[in-house]
């Protein structure tokens, strides 16, 4: 490999040393001379903490949208099986809605925030073959915000919902 001539290398060298605020060999940089020494320490701390705080809030929100979209299919999918299961339909609709708010509680998000909704293809929910439908909605709040219920502050409104047929044996 052919070696750069002498002024090429030194020319290079200066350059490198002033891209990377170094000194020229021999010469001694005082603090007067250099007033603005260290500060670039200060700047990356302060812009890291600009940029970090809202990625990671990002981050958090979106981590709780994840865990209410897993929750209201959760729970929308085990209030239908419920539902299905049982004997008659007074006991089948009470019995839904606690496998819906037991599933969304599992997953940390109260039950107060959710609304459950169940409907039927036929008058009779019970009869065989009969499909059942359940539908659940949940608010998700927004993470860490102090009166976010008062402020009406959420993330988002998600809702899911299960179908299931009643079997003609039981």
């Amino acid at each position: 490999m052919p070696r750069l001539p002498a002024e090429l290398r030194r020319r290079f060298a200066s350059r490198f040393r002033v891209a990377l605020c170094r000194p020229a060999p021999g010469e001694v940089r005082t603090s007067e001379q250099d007033p603005e020494q260290g500060s670039a320490v200060v700047e990356f701390t302060f812009l890291a903490l600009l940029l970090m705080v809202p990625l990671v809030y990002f981050i958090v929100t979106v981590g709780q949208l994840q865990g209410g979209a897993f929750a209201v299919v959760g729970a929308a999918d085990q209030a239908a099986k419920v539902f299905v299961a049982q004997e008659d339909a007074g006991r089948a609709r009470l019995a839904a809605e606690r496998a819906a708010s037991l599933t969304l509680a599992d997953y940390g998000h109260p039950a107060e925030r959710a609304t459950v909704r169940i409907s039927c293809d036929r008058a009779d929910c019970m009869s065989a073959g009969a499909t059942v439908t359940v539908a659940v909605d949940l608010t998700v709040p927004l993470p860490m915000v102090p009166f976010g219920d008062a402020l009406r502050l959420d993330a988002g409104h998600l809702n899911a919902s299960a179908s299931q047929v009643v079997g003609r044996f039981r």
